[in-house]
Parts: C-alpha cells; sequence; structure tokens
C-alpha cells in the first residue's frame, strides 16, 4: 500500500507539471476562436504554425536564436574550459579570484544592460547578431567557469602527473588527457549555457532590431491593438521548446554525468 500511494504520488504531481505543457499544445493546435474554449480539442487545426512563418517574422527570429546560441557557446567553452582549469589546478588569484568571478552573476542584468548598449552602439554592434554573441558569451562565461571548476576539481590529478613522466608539457597533459575526461562536464555546461541564451529576453530586447531580433522577443511581438494572440503565442512556444527537448535528450547523460560529478557534487 505504501508503493501504491507513492507511485499515485508521484503520478499526480507529473501530472501537474505536464498539464501546463499539454495546454500550450493543446491551445496551439487550436483557430484563435476557440484558443479560451473549455473543450480538449474542438478543432484541430495546424493554422497557427503556418502564420508564424507567413505573417510574422519568426521564422527569421528562430534562425537568429539558433546562431546566437550556438555561437556564444562556442566562443564561452574555450575560455570557460581554461580559466576553469586555472582556478581548479594552479588556484589562480586563490578564493578572491574565484568570488570576483562568482560575483559577476549577483549584477542584475538590468544594470548593466544600458551602459551595454552605450558600448556597443559605439561600436556599432547594436542590431548585429555579432553583439548578442558577444554579450550573451560574457554572461554566461563566469557560469560555465563555475560549472567547469567542480568537474576539474573532480579529475584526478594523477593522471597528468603520468602524462608529464612521459614528456607532456602542462599545456599537453590539458589538451590530451583532462579535455577529453571532461567531455561530459563540457558538454553539460554547453547545453546549459545554450538554454540560459536562449531564454533571455532583456539584451535581446535592447541590442536587437527587426531583423536581428530573438525567439523570446519575436514572441512578445504577437500583441497586438486587438490583444494578445494567444494560440500564436502557444505555436511559437512549442517551437521554441523543441531544440531544448531534443538537445536535452541526446545528451542527457552527459548532463547528469557532468553535474553530478562537477560543481553541484
Amino acid at each position: 500500500m505504501g508503493r501504491i500511494g507513492l507511485h499515485l504520488g508521484l503520478i499526480i504531481v507529473s501530472a501537474i507539471i505536464l498539464l501546463p505543457l499539454f495546454w500550450v499544445i493543446r491551445t496551439s493546435l487550436l483557430p484563435e476562436s476557440l484558443s479560451y474554449s473549455p473543450e480538449l480539442l474542438p478543432e484541430v487545426t495546424f493554422d497557427n504554425y503556418v502564420a508564424l512563418f507567413t505573417s510574422t517574422r519568426y521564422g527569421q527570429s528562430y534562425l537568429n536564436s539558433l546562431i546566437v546560441a550556438f555561437g556564444s557557446v562556442v566562443v564561452a567553452l574555450p575560455f570557460a574550459a581554461m580559466a576553469g582549469y586555472a582556478f581548479a589546478r594552479f588556484k589562480t588569484s586563490g578564493k578572491a579570484g574565484r568570488f570576483a568571478v562568482l560575483a559577476t552573476q549577483m549584477l542584475p542584468p538590468v544594470a548593466i544592460v544600458l551602459p551595454t548598449f552605450a558600448l556597443f552602439r559605439m561600436f556599432g554592434l547594436t542590431n548585429s547578431l555579432t553583439g548578442l554573441i558577444i554579450v550573451y558569451a560574457a554572461l554566461n562565461l563566469p557560469f560555465l567557469i563555475w560549472i567547469l571548476m567542480g568537474f576539474f576539481e573532480g579529475i584526478p590529478v594523477d593522471l597528468e602527473w603520468a602524462a608529464m613522466t612521459d614528456g607532456a608539457t602542462a599545456w599537453g597533459a590539458f589538451w590530451r588527457i583532462v579535455l577529453p575526461v571532461s567531455l561530459p562536464g563540457i558538454a553539460a555546461a554547453g547545453v546549459l549555457g545554450f538554454i540560459l541564451t536562449w531564454n533571455e529576453f532583456l539584451f535581446a530586447l535592447v541590442l536587437s532590431g527587426p531583423q536581428t531580433a530573438t525567439v523570446p522577443v519575436a514572441l512578445a511581438a504577437l500583441q497586438t491593438s486587438n490583444g494578445v494572440q494567444i494560440a500564436k503565442v502557444a505555436a511559437g512556444v512549442v517551437l521554441a521548446v523543441l531544440p531544448l527537448v531534443i538537445a536535452s535528450r541526446f545528451i542527457q547523460r552527459f548532463i547528469v554525468q557532468g553535474l553530478t560529478f562537477g560543481s553541484v557534487k
């Protein structure tokens, strides 16, 4: 009876968690006029998905988000790996340096978005994907450093000593030994950085324009004089979640291993 009650409780909690997602999918398949209908599926249509790509800039924004998210991760990960390794192995800057890196994450984004906009406008980086990649790489860098630093601390230093005994330099040991062993942690950090960039709204709103807007900005733009186009918003949300679900599904093992073996542990 205890096991039955436990499973029943888990089923109820899972249903509560999945109900909003199910309702979003259901709303995306209904005409706008029936989006608030209490019926389960009074009329199924894919017009909302078609309208997103024909009557709005959602397709361009979707591509922009993919480029910016992948680009920021590719730019930030090498620096995060080297900095995290330096903190983990050589205790660079001591605890003060680690705290300084972590302290940058304590600043609210609204406090730095205007200075960032002024600086980027000076260098002509506003309304460009390059500017968004740079700013997101900088924003995610401290978080990625801490994720990878904890993972590097969990790798036995004896592996590097053995490589150095065979003639490898510190850089060679890092490149040939540490990086291959730390691939699960790097994969976990990369996916988390991708998710953070994909979902970010404030900097994309301030620094982008109509041609460089990302998915969150495009979804916010679906508010018209007649109100929010809730069916189209639901369709956009479903499409926005797909890359995150696919990425997490394919490298789920790396995410779990990287987080449990790394900084969270």
